[in-house]
């Protein structure tokens, strides 16, 4: 597990909306309604979790989820100091008392006995139990639950139970449309237009190839990337290979598909 807590201070994290999510997200966060972002990887559910924590000026604790994260990694545990014993909150808890948004990014990842310590922090009791401390923590105002899932692991088995779907109100995320994805690589990526134009076209082209066995389709985050080397100086075909076409997939038939696309792209 990882975990980072950041102040919404500084430049505005640069998010281009492609519907009402701002607004309803922010309706939630009034009405103390814990949210739940389905979307591919890289498509910007995350960008979108810093951009709203800045515009409603609370904290972001952040924690990456792993099949390996315990209850205890959450809430926390008590460590052994030479004078004893001392309790520390793990990032859960520390947004609970803060009044944070807590963002659990690829909740899926997680055990299920896990997730079900999130239950009490979701519904109108706006609690954490905390059985080692026999302490039972109400949530500051400005807590708010966030978390994030990729729909494609259900072709894994993975995904959430309906007992804890249901505590959630959920905002649907996909790759933006062609001209906002431009918009997106042209900015974040530092490069010209035209160069975002042909890698947007490009990430268009390889996400066909879903179908035909690639596993997981090059993310906005992949392309921004591959733009950023070529502003760089790199040449246009090994920044899209090192950037776009290695990074997904190993196969050596699928990597020569991906490539006579760069090529058709890039010509």
């Amino acid at each position: 597990m990882t975990s980072s807590k950041e102040k919404p201070e500084g430049l505005e994290p640069y998010y281009l909306p492609s519907g009402e999510e701002i607004k309803v997200f922010e309706r939630c966060h009034e009405k103390n309604l814990a949210v739940m972002l389905k979307g591919p990887t890289g498509c910007g559910k995350t960008r979108f979790v810093e951009h709203m924590a800045w515009r409603l000026n609370r904290p972001l604790i952040t924690i990456s989820c792993h099949d390996d994260l315990s209850a205890s990694d959450l809430v926390g545990r008590f460590l052994i100091r030479h004078d004893g014993t001392e309790w520390q909150d793990g990032p859960l808890t520390r947004a609970v008392r803060e009044g944070a948004i807590c963002y659990l990014d690829e909740v899926v990842e997680a055990r299920q006995d896990t997730i079900v310590v999130l239950h009490p922090l979701t519904d109108y009791r706006r609690i954490l139990p905390i059985d080692k401390t026999g302490e039972s923590i109400e949530a500051e105002p400005g807590f708010q639950l966030v978390i994030s899932y990729n729909p494609g692991y259900q072709r894994m088995l993975k995904d959430l139970k309906p007992s804890t779907r249901q505590r959630f109100v959920a905002l649907d995320f996909d790759f933006p449309p062609k001209e906002r994805e431009i918009a997106i690589v042209e900015r974040e990526g530092q490069c010209d237009y035209a160069t975002s134009q042909a890698l947007v076209s490009l990430g268009h082209r390889l996400r066909a190839l879903q179908d035909r066995g690639l596993a997981e389709v090059p993310s906005t985050r992949l392309l921004i990337a591959a733009a950023r080397l070529i502003a760089s100086g790199i040449p246009v075909r090994q920044a899209c290979y090192v950037a776009v076409v290695s990074p997904l997939s190993d196969d050596m038939a699928m990597v020569g598909a991906m490539k006579d696309l760069v090529d058709a792209t890039f010509v």
